[in-house]
């Protein structure tokens, strides 16, 4: 049975949407734009990096896209200064927490949270920077993950989960001390579970999985292959 469709606004615009959908999934549908990087098509939703967030009329928390199912007479906006600040705010502290020198990174020009710092105006930082220097594992005989690079959107995760079934990585510790982990704490290259298949570098954002041997004009990430297979997985 098809879902119900019910009638909301976003930006002033009265727009149809199906019932379960999210406010990303309907604005998307309805051709408005939210701005993501933890969010990837396919993968579950989890709400991490706070960019996706928007105003709902009625209340004066601003919520979640990405995780915040959509209800019939939502009044929702989508653009405004107060959600470009918070982007912004959220954006600064993802930049803040590691070593983000787009010039020295494999990701260079090819990187979601370099596009998205660029599309919103950022060009410094209002907050101290605390970002230890962590370790390069190069244990992997095809890959690398690079800590400094990683914003913890757990894509990774996901992605090895849900499309491969592997469950190869999992976030360790709490707060700044945040890290991806695979397996039981091993190095990459040690990991019994990882069949070596990739995907979860090409759902990464950034240049903290990468392929080794690529140049920056080759590390091109391939996202809609990881999207395209989540949902062949999820049809079945």
């Amino acid at each position: 049975m098809p879902n119900k469709t019910i009638s909301v606004r976003i930006d002033g615009e009265l727009v149809t949407a199906n019932e379960g959908e999210t406010i990303l999934e309907a604005a998307r549908a309805n051709g408005k734009h939210i701005p993501t990087l933890c969010y990837l098509k396919g993968l579950s939703a989890v709400g991490a990096c706070r960019v996706c967030v928007v105003e709902l009329a009625g209340t004066d928390r601003l919520l979640p896209a990405c995780t915040t199912p959509i209800q019939d007479g939502m009044s929702i906006k989508t653009s405004s200064a107060k959600l470009t600040l918070y982007r912004r705010m959220a954006v600064e502290l993802l930049l803040v927490e590691r070593n983000h020198i787009c010039s020295s990174c494999v990701s260079n020009s090819h990187c979601e949270l370099q596009a998205m710092t660029q599309s919103l105006g950022i060009t410094h930082v209002r907050y101290a920077y605390n970002n230890p220097r962590l370790q390069v594992d190069m244990t992997h005989p095809r890959f690398v993950l690079d800590h400094n690079r990683c914003i913890l959107c757990t894509r990774c995760v996901r992605t090895c989960a849900e499309v491969e079934g592997a469950n190869v990585w999992e976030v360790a510790s709490r707060g700044i001390h945040s890290r991806i982990v695979s397996d039981m704490m091993d190095k990459w290259g040690q990991a019994k579970s990882c069949t070596n298949c990739g995907k979860c570098v090409q759902a990464c954002p950034t240049g903290a999985l990468a392929e080794k041997g690529m140049s920056v004009m080759e590390m091109v990430k391939q996202t809609d292959n990881v999207t395209r297979l989540a949902e062949q997985r999820a049809s079945h």
